[in-house]
């Protein structure tokens, strides 16, 4: 997620300074992604060269509110009219722990499944009881929990079928390493010499 479009969307509603939207961006997400204060100024900062935010002057208590520019507006309107790209899952820690478990001998597949499982249950669970809770949650909050609901459920159909494929194809034999090094590993130890 860009914290750079998440703060043009604050502006959007009308000046503010770092503190401010920091913690409108914080109450918008229900606080699942503190942000530090440096990194808003910082990106504040990007955004005001970039000439999509502006600095107004200081106000009486030393604070320095930015306003949206109509380059920023611009900018805003096609981020939102932009789909956002699937997430990059093959890069996920689950996904490359589970992808070395079914090679990495001695790894009880079926235990590493189990004991995600568990925990990821859990985890919906608490989504739930927090939803539950909530007589009427602000929107913005409510979509952020609906959809770590639903990413919990997805996980965990992945890993009933992440378990059923290896319980069905069974694990591969791990390759070993090659005897030789190959040509650009040759070069390297070469260049180190």
């Amino acid at each position: 997620m860009s914290v750079k479009h998440s703060l043009l969307a604050l502006l959007e509603r009308g000046p503010a300074y770092g503190y401010q939207l920091r913690s409108a961006f914080e109450s918008a997400t229900g606080n699942t992604w503190p942000l530090n204060i440096g990194q808003v100024y910082t990106t504040l900062n990007r955004l005001e060269r970039d000439e999509l935010v502006e600095a107004l002057p200081e106000n009486d208590s030393g604070q320095r509110p930015y306003r949206i520019t109509d380059s920023g507006r611009r900018h805003l309107a096609g981020w939102f009219a932009s789909p956002v790209q699937a997430a990059d899952r093959p890069r996920d820690e689950l996904t490359i722990k589970l992808a070395l478990a079914v090679t990495t001998p001695g790894v009880d597949v079926a235990d590493v499944i189990q004991r995600q499982r568990t925990a990821t249950l859990r985890l919906l669970q608490e989504y739930t009881r927090l939803k539950a809770a909530e007589d009427q949650p602000e929107l913005a909050w409510r979509l952020v929990l609906e959809s770590m609901i639903f990413r919990a459920e997805a996980e965990i159909r992945w890993l009933d079928h992440t378990e059923a494929v290896v319980a069905r194809t069974g694990r591969p034999e791990p390759r070993p390493f090659p005897q030789h090094a190959d040509e650009s590993e040759t070069e390297v130890l070469q260049e180190k010499r």
